[in-house]
C-alpha cells in the first residue's frame, strides 16, 4: 500500500488582498475571504459536498467529486502534493456548464504512483475555499499491463496462424475494450452462467473468452497460492430473509494473520468481524461468510475479497427492481386444512424467498411453492396445518418484503378430528371489482424514479387497469419506444415493464407511459439518471 506525504502550504493570496479566515459548515474545508466586507448578495466560495478519501485497487477508476457554492459562481481547479494533474491520459478534469457547481477529477486506471493528497480549490473574486482528499492505492500482486499485453500477443498469434479466424473476430471486442468487471465476474462464476455473462457484457467470441479465461485462472491460482492452501465452495451473493444479503466461500490460509480486504466497485469497504454491522464477516472453521445488512439501492455493485494484494473472490450484486402489487394477508385455517399465502409482484421473478416462523420454507412434504406462468403471482401452500404451524410468515422479493400471520384454529368437530380436510385456498388478493366493469385507464402502481450506474441494466414497471384493455405506449423525451429494439417492452396482465440491458448516458431523460382505451387516457412519468461522469 502506498502512503501519502504531508501536503504543501496553502497558496498565497494576491497582492492587496486581505486574508480573513472563515469557518465552513462542512468539516475540513478552509475558507479565506479576500475583502473586508462582502457586497450585498455576494458570498465566498464553500463546499456543499467535499471529495471523500479513497482506498482503491490498482488499475481501477478513481473519482473525486466536489460540489461548490458561492456568488459569483466559483472557478475550480485541482492539484496534488507530489506531482501534477496535467496529463490528460491519467487525469480527466470534468465539469458541465449545465451543472456549474459539480466538479470531478477522474483517474481512469489508477497506478501506485498516483497515491497522494489531492486538493480542490474553489475561487471567486471575494475569496477561496480549499479541501483535501487522500488517495491510497492497493498494489496488485501482478502487473495488469503485462497481463493485457500477453493476452493481446496471444490474439495476434492466432490471427496470423489462420486468416479465416481473423474475419470472424474482426468486429469482436478485444480485452482492452471490455469492461474490466467482465473478467472479475467470470472468474468466480459457474460454467452454466458463462453464456449469460457474455451476453450481458457484449462478448460474442466464446472460444477466445474460454482460452483467455483459462490463462487468467492459471495466473490467479499462482498468485493465490502465495497465501491460500485451498479455496472451494464459492457461493455468490444472494438476498436473505430479513433484508440482508450474503456470499460465502471456504478458504484455508497459510498464515492466519494475513490481512483480508473487502472492496465494492474497487473501493475498500470497512467491515466488522462477528458483529453484524452494515458490512460484516462471520468465520466458522474454514467458511468465510460476508454479509450486508439493511439493503438499499446503493448496495448494488461488484464485491471483491482480497488477501493482502491478491484477489480471492468476486460477486456481482444487482438489486432487482421489484415491488409487491398485492402483499400477503393473514390466513386462518382449521387443523388438518391447507392454508395458502399469495402475493403479486410488479415485475416477473422466477423465484422468491418464503420464510415461516424464522425458518426457510422449501418445497417438500410441508410446503408447496407455486409460481404462475407469467412469474407475477407467487403462492405458498402450508399443507395439513397443525397448531405448531401458526405464526408469522414472510416473503422476500429483491430488497422488498412483507409478512402476515397464519392462525391455526383447533378442530372441535369430533366427526373430522384427526382426518385430512378438503384442500382450502384462502385467497389473499384485494378484490378489484372495477376490473369487471368498463372503465377508463388508471394506474394502480405508477413509475418510480430510477438512478442506475452506467453499463448496468435498468428495469422499469408500472401497473395499469381499464376495461376495455388499454393500449400502452412508452416514451422517452416524448419519442415513442414501442418499436425501438434497444428497449425490451412487455405487458402482462396489466403489469407494464421495460428493460434496458446496458444503460448508457444516452438513456438519461424523462420516461412516460400512456395508457388509453375508448373511455379515456391516463399517463405517468419518471426520470432516469445514469450515474457516471459527464464528459465534455
Amino acid at each position: 500500500m502506498k502512503f501519502f506525504k504531508k501536503t504543501k502550504d496553502e497558496e498565497p493570496t494576491a497582492p492587496g488582498q486581505v486574508a480573513i479566515k472563515k469557518r465552513s459548515r462542512v468539516p475540513g474545508v478552509m475558507i479565506t475571504q479576500f475583502v473586508e466586507e462582502l457586497p450585498v448578495g455576494m458570498t465566498t466560495p464553500d463546499f456543499t459536498l467535499k471529495p471523500i478519501a479513497l482506498t482503491i485497487q490498482e488499475g481501477k477508476c478513481a473519482i473525486f467529486k466536489a460540489i461548490v457554492s458561492g456568488n459569483p459562481t466559483p472557478s475550480v481547479h485541482w492539484t496534488r502534493s507530489n506531482g501534477e494533474v496535467t496529463e490528460p491520459e491519467r487525469y480527466k478534469i470534468v465539469s458541465d456548464p449545465a451543472t456549474p457547481f459539480e466538479h470531478y477529477i477522474e483517474m481512469p486506471e489508477v497506478s501506485s504512483e498516483q497515491a497522494d493528497t489531492y486538493k480542490c480549490f474553489a475561487t471567486n473574486e471575494y475569496g477561496k475555499a480549499v479541501v483535501t482528499a487522500n488517495l491510497n492505492v492497493i498494489e496488485m500482486g501482478y502487473k495488469k499491463g503485462k497481463a493485457m499485453k500477453d493476452a493481446r500477443a496471444g490474439q495476434s498469434l492466432k490471427f496470423n496462424h489462420k486468416t479465416r479466424v481473423v474475419e470472424s473476430d474482426k468486429d469482436d471486442k478485444k480485452e482492452g475494450e471490455i469492461d474490466p468487471r467482465f473478467w472479475d465476474v467470470l472468474m468466480s462464476a459457474d460454467k452454466k452462467d458463462y453464456e449469460k455473462i457474455c451476453a450481458e457484457f457484449g462478448v460474442t467470441n466464446f472460444r477466445w473468452m474460454l482460452k483467455t479465461l483459462n490463462a487468467k485462472k492459471v495466473e490467479r491460482e499462482e498468485e493465490q497460492a502465495k497465501y491460500v492452501e485451498k479455496l472451494s465452495n464459492l457461493k455468490h451473493i444472494e438476498v436473505k430473509p430479513g433484508g440482508g444479503a450474503e456470499f460465502e466461500f471456504e478458504m484455508s490460509l497459510k498464515d492466519p494473520n494475513v490481512k483480508i480486504f473487502l472492496f465494492k466497485n474497487g473501493v475498500m469497504v470497512p467491515f466488522s468481524v462477528e458483529t453484524e454491522e452494515k458490512h460484516f464477516l462471520k468465520k466458522t472453521g474454514r467458511k468465510f461468510t460476508f454479509g450486508i445488512k439493511d439493503l438499499a439501492g446503493d448496495d448494488e455493485g461488484l464485491y471483491q475479497v482480497m488477501v493482502e494484494g491478491v484477489l480471492i473472490f468476486s460477486t456481482d450484486f444487482k438489486v432487482p427492481m421489484v415491488d409487491f402489487l398485492v402483499k400477503i394477508k393473514e390466513v386462518k385455517a382449521t387443523e388438518r386444512e391447507d392454508a395458502v399465502f399469495e402475493c403479486v409482484l410488479s415485475s416477473p421473478m422466477s423465484k422468491i424467498q418464503w420464510t415461516g416462523r424464522n425458518q426457510p420454507c422449501e418445497q417438500g412434504e410441508k410446503f408447496d411453492i407455486e409460481v404462475s406462468e407469467d412469474m407475477l403471482i407467487h403462492s405458498l401452500v402450508v399443507k395439513d396445518c397443525a397448531k405448531l404451524d401458526g405464526g408469522i410468515y414472510s416473503v422476500c422479493a429483491g430488497i422488498k418484503s412483507c409478512n402476515a400471520f397464519l392462525v391455526v384454529e383447533v378442530d372441535n368437530d369430533p366427526a373430522t378430528k384427526g382426518k385430512k380436510k378438503v384442500h382450502k385456498f384462502s385467497m389473499a388478493f384485494s378484490s378489484f371489482k372495477s376490473l369487471n366493469f368498463e372503465s377508463a385507464p388508471s394506474f394502480l402502481v405508477p413509475l418510480k424514479m430510477h438512478s442506475t450506474p452506467e453499463s448496468y441494466e435498468c428495469y422499469m414497471s408500472c401497473a395499469v387497469r381499464g376495461d376495455p384493455t388499454p393500449h400502452v405506449t412508452w416514451y422517452r423525451n416524448n419519442i415513442s419506444l414501442n418499436t425501438n429494439t434497444n428497449y425490451l417492452i412487455t405487458n402482462t396482465c396489466g403489469v407494464c415493464s421495460m428493460l434496458i440491458l446496458r444503460v448508457g448516458t444516452k438513456d438519461t431523460g424523462e420516461y412516460k407511459v400512456i395508457a388509453d382505451n375508448a373511455l379515456g387516457r391516463a399517463e405517468c412519468s419518471t426520470k432516469l439518471t445514469v450515474n457516471g461522469i459527464k464528459k465534455k
